[in-house]
Parts: C-alpha cells; structure tokens; sequence
C-alpha cells in the first residue's frame, strides 16, 4: 500500500510537470499540421514533418543553436510516423478530413444555391403579382374608352 501511495504522489507530483509540456507539444503540433494542410488544400507526410520539425525546434530553442537544429530534426524524424499513422487512421475511417471538407463544402454551396434559387423565383413571382396588379387597371380603362 505505502509503495501504492508513493507512486500515486509522484504522479501527481511529476504528472503536472510533464501534463502542460505534452499539451502544448500537441497544440503547437496540431496547428501547425492543420494550418499547413489548409493552407496548402491537401494533407500530406510532408505537412506532419513540418509540424514536427517546428514543434521540436521551439521546444529545445532554448538550448542554443545545436539544441534548435537537434530538436527539428527530432521532431521531423518522430512527425513523420505520426502524421503516417494519422492518415491511416483517417483512410481506415472511410473518409479523410480533406474529403469530409470538400463534402461539407460542396453540401454547404448546394444548400446555398438551393436558397439563393427559391428567393429569385419568390422575386420573379412578386415580380409578375406587381405587374398584373398595375396592368389591370390600365386595361380596364382601356376597355371603357
């Protein structure tokens, strides 16, 4: 039991030092991926890489010049499988995130132009309503001249 709460504490203890490490690890990770992916309309190993190489350069920057160039290539080294393994598991899913947002995309468009369809033929209607209101009783007049 003591050994139980030894261990116990030193988690909690040592499990603060690394939990706010691996969450901006994975935040800076992730928006870099992302914002590549996006930027460039594709996703690829390439974007991961990246992501990974920028991350470990940020993290060991403060080791100099060598710890800046070591940690990108560690990170590129390890973002490499990462991103790997991410894709499969999008392709195992059934869809990838760039085919879910060119779907959401398109879906999004045809329910825009479904709508921007019903105002024109809501305009053309009131359209047509304004002219036959103001054309009948020109004819009218017409007939009892």
């Amino acid at each position: 039991q003591s050994a139980h709460r030894a261990g116990l504490r030193g988690f909690i203890r040592y499990g603060w030092r690394w939990s706010w490490r691996v969450a901006v690890f994975v935040t800076i990770f992730n928006t870099v991926s992302t914002g590549l992916s996006v930027y460039r309309n594709k996703t690829t190993i390439s974007n991961f890489a990246s992501a990974g190489g920028v991350t470990g350069a940020l993290f060991r920057m403060h080791l100099g010049l060598q710890g800046l160039a070591g940690g990108f290539v560690f990170g590129t080294v390890f973002g490499i499988p990462a991103g790997g393994l991410l894709m499969v598991m999008q392709k195992l899913s059934g869809e990838t995130l760039q085919e879910k947002r060119n779907r959401e995309r398109r879906e999004l468009y045809e329910q825009k132009l479904a709508e921007w369809q019903s105002r024109l033929t809501v305009t053309e209607l009131l359209g047509q309503t304004e002219s036959d209101v103001q054309g009948g009783p020109e004819m009218e007049r017409e007939g009892e001249s």
